[in-house]
């Protein structure tokens, strides 16, 4: 996949892809396409920190989830 493209569709990749690497419980809640394009810098830079770590931390996943949270959000307003 082109990350490189501003899309929806790599949008709703990076998030479905952040998702499965926190295994987040919530995942369901979390729509990939409650976020849009326009938040496509900020989602790229969850993206390649959760991509580049091996592990996370139980507050570091927290943090994530909280700053998706914020995105989602925001992306409503």
């Amino acid at each position: 996949m082109d990350l490189s493209q501003r899309s929806q569709e790599n949008v709703e990749y990076m998030i479905e892809a952040i998702k499965t690497k926190l295994k987040m419980a919530t995942g369901a809640a979390m729509n990939a396409s409650a976020f849009h394009v326009g938040q496509y810098d900020d989602i790229m830079d969850i993206y390649e920190l959760v991509m580049n770590k091996e592990r996370l931390s139980i507050s570091e996943v927290e943090a994530l989830a909280q700053e998706l949270g914020h995105l989602r959000n925001n992306s409503k307003a």
